[in-house]
């Protein structure tokens, strides 16, 4: 994959090789544009990569590893991954929250399933939300996968989503369900968004991701996350585009001609990179641009399963662990005011039994992280390692190797990880609604410049809509 430095004008340049960079080259070398890519890192792939970071045989993704959104991605909907040699897993259910007392509620890939699971007038609240949704999956996906504010193609599909999504998770977990294990497994949902659970909009998370958790899984990739990048590198080879890594790009002016420059980086790098080439309002835009909570992660290679007190949680890869939704509430809004929680909300994988490639015979490997105020130097370990704790009693007596990445090791890691935000922004409503910033075209920002991260819509999640968003921009303007 690692090329010399590319040299000689092409149609278009790419700075950076996630998915969102990936899926922009992609889309231009297929409109029979000449693309070439360059990446600062020895490898392609951004946040989907895996490694040992912890023993010898033990491999770890170490950012993506659900990737609900890359399933139901308009964009990986092109991409052939298992001619790429890339498994899609699905574990028993996508998701388990456990709570106090011995039990785990379940989203089951049937919603009539996790219906039942729920019982009585909250399971009945439970399909009612969202059967219609579930059927309506794909329309959804079409519309919620851009810029929010878009003429829509499915405006009764979207209708029925965006009424309860206007909604915070707390205000429509109460007004739906009667019962605390339902409205936690909302809230355990709707809490990915990073976002204060009492703010409007928040239950949108909760909305979107359930529906994919019952419309199409949370699967993993069979080995690690990693085989992601290779399979959509050998896509933009195959349709003539070029890689070059090991090429950090500091100024836009050292660059190759081209008629235009895509950058998967977050505004703060690109202003660094290319202020010149970017129009006023961008510029001011980039300026005000604000980041969002961090993560703190840990890497466990495990002597054996978790050993969860509730069996609904062995059967998902997925875990949510907080507890009830004044519990996880109360995490998240600590967090958004610059604390750091004694019982943070925590989001683990688990690959055991699904995928035994990840570790050696007999044992496996568990991911976890739990949110932080940006730039944190809070070591959270104990206090992720104790949520797990709570509801797999004997789990620290299981741990042989661990690895900790705070928001510091992160952002060192991949720059567009701003103060350990792994979404490109914050998300409240403003950043939600006009995301990066008030644009028509929020992908042009400059002449012959686009940007193409997470920073723009749809935000983050490994579905390179952004990229794909960006480079049919630039087909409209530059590249025509």
């Amino acid at each position: 994959m690692t090329k010399p430095f590319g040299s000689g004008r092409v149609d278009a340049i790419v700075v950076g090789a996630g998915p969102n960079g990936l899926a922009a080259a992609i889309t231009l070398a297929r409109a029979g544009r000449s693309v070439r890519v360059y990446e600062a890192a020895a490898e392609a792939g951004g946040g989907t990569r895996t490694a040992e970071l912890t023993l010898p045989g033990f491999r770890h993704d170490v950012c993506s590893t659900i990737l609900p959104l890359t399933l139901a991605s308009p964009f990986f909907q092109t991409i052939d991954l298992a001619a790429h040699g890339v498994e899609l897993i699905h574990p028993d259910a996508p998701i388990a929250h456990p709570l106090d007392g011995g039990r785990a509620v379940v989203v089951e890939r049937s919603v009539s399933a996790t219906a039942s699971g729920l019982g009585g007038a909250d399971g009945r609240a439970w399909r009612h939300l969202f059967a219609p949704l579930v059927r309506d999956a794909d329309k959804i996906g079409s519309e919620v996968l851009r810029p929010v504010p878009h003429l829509p193609r499915h405006p009764l599909a979207l209708a029925r989503f965006g009424i309860p999504a206007l909604r915070s998770t707390e205000g429509l977990a109460r007004a739906r369900f009667a019962d605390e294990p339902a409205m936690a497994l909302f809230a355990g949902i709707s809490a990915h968004s990073m976002l204060r659970l009492d703010r409007p909009l928040s239950a949108s998370f909760g909305l979107v991701l359930a529906t994919y958790a019952h419309a199409i899984g949370w699967p993993m990739i069979r080995g690690g996350a990693g085989a992601l990048a290779p399979a959509l590198v050998a896509e933009l080879e195959a349709a003539g585009g070029e890689v070059v890594t090991g090429h950090r790009v500091t100024d836009v002016a050292e660059l190759p001609a081209a008629r235009a420059i895509l950058f998967d980086v977050t505004p703060r790098q690109l202003v660094a990179i290319a202020r010149v080439r970017l129009s006023g309002r961008a510029r001011r835009g980039a300026e005000r641009f604000r980041y969002g909570p961090g993560v703190f992660k840990v890497d466990w290679a495990l002597d054996g399963p978790i050993p969860w007190t509730a069996d609904g949680a062995r059967r998902a890869a997925t875990i949510h662990l907080g507890g009830t939704l004044a519990d996880i509430a109360a995490g998240e809004a600590a967090v958004a005011s610059g604390q750091h929680p004694d019982r943070p909300y925590v989001l683990l994988a688990q690959y055991e039994p699904w995928d035994t490639t990840r570790a050696p015979a007999g044992k496996t490997t568990a991911w976890a992280y739990c949110h932080v105020p940006g730039g944190s130097t809070v070591d959270m370990t104990a206090r992720i390692e104790a949520q797990v704790e709570r509801f797999a009693p004997g789990f620290r007596d299981r741990i042989i190797g661990r690895a900790t990445h705070g928001p510091a090791d992160l952002e060192a890691y991949n720059e567009n990880y701003v103060g350990g935000d792994i979404n490109g922004g914050g998300e409240d409503i403003r950043q939600l609604l006009l995301r990066p910033w008030p644009a028509l075209d929020p992908y042009h920002v400059g002449d012959g410049i686009y940007l193409c991260s997470s920073s723009t819509p749809p935000g983050g999640g490994v579905h390179g809509m952004s990229g794909m968003l960006a480079a049919r921009s630039a087909l409209r303007h530059d590249l025509r």
